[in-house]
């Protein structure tokens, strides 16, 4: 866990996106985003079986209308709409995704990529959305692991 200022956090815009957090943050980010009149909804991805499946769960949890159509495309076309969600910021947090995420890796990628896009469509309105991932401690370690430092140029440098 990092000490950060959630409220202020939460507020930008630039910083908003698709992120995996440590799920001792998650109630921290939720009361911030409540402080905020930020609209939060929460999706539940325990014993998710498939895309259908995932997307039906985050067409519940932030009430999408009856148009909905239930494949990828319609899922970018409701998260750059919201306007039956009106608020001044949007926090989605997908809760138990780790073994959606181990069984279809290739959803799941499209699915943080589609919440990507949806986060810089909504920075040029200067509106917060963002799409919070909680992991337990211990995969969060995990993940941080297996990305690498960033470089620094002088360590590629291999002249004389």
């Amino acid at each position: 866990m990092i000490p950060t200022d959630f409220r202020a956090l939460l507020l930008e815009p630039d910083q908003a996106r698709a992120f995996f957090i440590d799920a001792r943050d998650r109630g921290a980010m939720a009361d911030a985003a409540a402080s905020l009149d930020i609209a939060i909804a929460r999706v539940d991805l325990a014993g998710c079986t498939d895309k259908a499946d995932a997307l039906e769960r985050i067409a519940r949890g932030l009430s999408f209308p009856g148009w909905f159509g239930g494949n990828w495309d319609a899922l970018a076309d409701c998260l750059g709409d919201l306007s039956w969600l009106l608020a001044p910021g949007y926090l989605l947090l997908i809760e138990n995704s780790s073994a959606w995420h181990e069984a279809q890796p290739e959803e799941f990628d499209t699915l943080l990529a589609i919440l990507n896009e949806a986060a810089l469509e909504w920075r040029e309105r200067n509106v917060a959305f963002w799409a919070l991932l909680p992991l337990p401690a211990e995969a969060m370690a995990a993940l941080e692991d297996a990305i690498p430092p960033p470089s620094s140029a002088q360590d590629s440098y291999n002249g004389p």
